[in-house]
């Protein structure tokens, strides 16, 4: 004879309660009140603008991971292709964390090659990672840091020089924004995903939702965040607007509203995604594997789902006139 339902139910809850809590520690550290908290990332070096950048840089980026995204479309927007090289990385649940998917790469994950510039580091290995080949060094894996390197320091060398996405005049602006976007939106979706109890939830979930108001109430008078100009502002929003829909709606239950029912939020979406160079940094098929298939805690039945049709976003966003 099999268990009795109820306490099959109530042996599974407490198995899988216990492993879920010991899971949620390992990938997402919380405070006492269970709100998710970002590590900080390790290596923060600069750059000299001098430095001849062709055949030296490169950057290790996940296609799924939003803070790579972030270097991705100011490499694409830049025109720094020719000159920055990319390696991509993959997620590995097996692993717990990324892997190279050459074949012929001398190491296997990136925590190896984290290890092979410092064999005395214990911290997190993470994607973006703004790499010099020549010194065999890790420059940077701060994606906020990394951004504003290729918009500045890399602009000699490329193919848009006259695209300044961090100007003097407005980085106050950009700035006030970032802290906005990166408290209330990238990072506010994970601490919806990641929470670990339900006023933590709640709380991250209702600071997502009022930016995300207050974005579309200035969406709707001008094109960008900062009026006409494309800044590192909308550069950081894009990612996690991007990936809103497939990703964050359902798999991290940020599901009071999508980015399709904000007419201004959603227009805005697709003008950036038309954007010279910047779909070709977007893969929804890649981001929906790498989060629906390797946040076991999250989905342990690994299934990916088959929607949302982000087709629309090539179609007419009509923000041509807004300044």
């Amino acid at each position: 004879m099999g268990l009795p339902p109820k306490l099959l139910i109530q042996s599974g809850r407490f198995v899988w309660s216990t492993m879920w809590t010991v899971m949620m520690k390992q990938m997402a550290p919380s405070d006492r009140q269970g709100r998710y908290q970002r590590p900080e990332s390790q290596f923060r070096e600069a750059i000299a603008s001098e430095a001849e950048p062709k055949g030296r840089y490169t950057l290790l980026v996940g296609m799924g991971c939003p803070w790579a995204h972030r270097t991705l479309l100011t490499r694409a927007v830049k025109g720094l292709e020719s000159v920055i090289d990319v390696v991509v990385v993959q997620p590995s649940p097996e692993d717990g964390g990324w892997i190279f998917a050459d074949a012929d790469s001398k190491w296997k994950t990136v925590r190896e090659f984290y290890l092979s510039i410092n064999p005395s580091y214990d911290g997190r290995c993470t994607v973006p990672v703004l790499w010099d080949r020549e010194a065999h060094a890790i420059i940077n894996n701060e994606s906020s840091e990394i951004i504003e390197m290729l918009n500045a320091q890399f602009n000699d060398w490329a193919e848009h020089p006259h695209l300044d996405l961090y100007p003097v005049d407005l980085q106050a602006e950009i700035d006030e924004w970032n802290q906005l976007i990166y408290d209330g939106v990238n990072n506010g979706v994970y601490q919806c995903g990641f929470a670990q109890t339900q006023a933590a939830y709640d709380e991250a979930c209702d600071r997502l939702f009022e930016t995300l108001d207050k974005i579309e109430s200035v969406l709707q008078k001008q094109r960008y965040l900062l009026g006409e100009q494309l800044t590192l502002a909308d550069i950081r929003l894009f990612p996690t607007i991007f990936r809103f829909d497939s990703v964050y709606y359902s798999l991290f239950k940020c599901n009071r509203r999508a980015i399709r029912d904000y007419p201004a939020l959603s227009a805005y979406l697709r003008d950036l995604y038309q954007y010279p160079g910047v779909a070709d940094t977007c893969d929804v098929e890649q981001v929906k594997k790498d989060y629906f298939g390797n946040l076991f805690p999250l989905n342990p039945g690994g299934l990916i789902p088959q929607g949302p049709d982000m087709s629309y976003l090539s179609k007419p966003h009509g923000r041509e006139s807004l300044v």
